[in-house]
């Protein structure tokens, strides 16, 4: 399972790279492992201020669909777009071009209550 040191994670599976006070969110590997196929990717939360734990969107899979929670407040700034057509993406490269949403980050303060890679392992028994 592929679990990168410089991510941080939640307790929901969305991983998190913050560079500066923008934010990539997507969903982890051991996430997408678990709901298989990815089907759809939605997310109509663009433009809008979400607090810490709201839910942005959700992602479809073959037999189920799972909401996707903010890891921190902020604004949803950019939507990936390269999901619409193609969400098995978020499958094949989960860290990569399978990101789904970037966000200006609000409370800065809450990064710290995100999960390093060695904690996000432990808790997914990795």
């Amino acid at each position: 399972m592929n679990i990168p040191e410089e991510l941080n994670y939640t307790k929901d599976h969305e991983w998190i790279k913050i560079d500066g006070d923008i934010a990539t969110i997507g969903i982890t590997d051991f996430a997408q492992k678990e709901l298989g196929d990815i089907v759809y990717v939605d997310v109509d939360t663009l433009d809008e201020n979400l607090e810490r734990e709201e839910i942005f969107g959700s992602v479809e899979a073959v037999k189920t669909v799972s909401d996707l929670f903010m890891p921190v407040a902020g604004e949803i700034i950019e939507f990936n777009e390269g999901l619409e057509d193609n969400p098995e993406i978020v499958n094949s490269d989960p860290y990569g071009d399978g990101w789904m949403i970037k966000v200006k980050i609000s409370e800065s303060t809450q990064i710290d209550n995100l999960l390093d890679a060695k904690a996000y392992k432990e808790l997914v028994g990795a």
